[in-house]
């Protein structure tokens, strides 16, 4: 695996080295202090899996980049790693074309969680975007976990330690098209959209507690 950290902060980047190395030993992790410099190693190397990148940086901010990024490079992920926990920027970044979006404060596990459904081509939310209609109309919080069959549970739980699609399937003994259906029953009961709404929604009325 090949990632590109593009941070202004030396200890930010030296800290998000060693835990993409544990996430992947051997891991080759390549680091730019500026834009300009990101956006040359992107160039410099096409087999990059994905690129970590600062909102706010000296010389062209991350936003702009976002854009560039990925038009120079459609299928490489970008992921947002920004000390800016505002909503606005968050869907500045999704719509600009980032494929996940991680605040500098998140847990190293919500890091690598993040990085893991990127990976999988999947989009990443963070839950300080949640808008979670957990408390769904007309039900109360325990009959919602009522309303999930104890399959769709289980997929839930394994969904809630942020395991992919694939993962999920494998550890249930499932087909990748089983799973995806679960999800998107799973999503409707909890009246959610995506993966990290319905792992707060799964959280909020109990189902899950870690």
């Amino acid at each position: 695996m090949k990632l590109l950290i593009v941070d202004d902060h030396a200890i930010v980047r030296e800290g998000l080295v060693a835990l993409l190395r544990q996430f992947e030993q051997g891991a080759d992790v390549l680091q730019a202090s500026d834009t300009t410099e990101g956006l040359r190693l992107v160039e410099a190397h096409p087999d990059l899996d994905a690129v970590f990148l600062d909102l706010s940086m000296p010389d062209q901010g991350g936003m702009e980049a976002i854009p560039v990024l990925t038009k120079r490079r459609p299928q490489l992920p970008v992921i947002v790693l920004s000390s800016s926990e505002d909503p606005g920027d968050v869907r500045r970044a999704l719509k600009s074309g980032a494929c996940g979006y991680v605040p500098k404060s998140a847990s190293p596990r919500n890091i690598l969680s993040a990085l893991r459904l990127v990976l999988a081509g999947e989009i990443y939310v963070p839950p300080l975007l949640l808008d979670v209609a957990a408390d769904v109309p007309g039900h109360e919080p325990g009959d919602i976990g009522k309303r999930l069959t104890e399959r769709q549970t289980e997929v839930l739980r394994q969904l809630c330690r942020g395991l992919t699609n694939r993962e999920i399937s494998r550890a249930l003994e499932l087909s990748e098209k089983t799973t995806k259906s679960h999800i998107t029953a799973i999503f409707k009961v909890l009246g959610v959209v995506n993966r990290t709404q319905a792992a707060s929604a799964a959280r909020r009325v109990g189902i899950v507690t870690d």
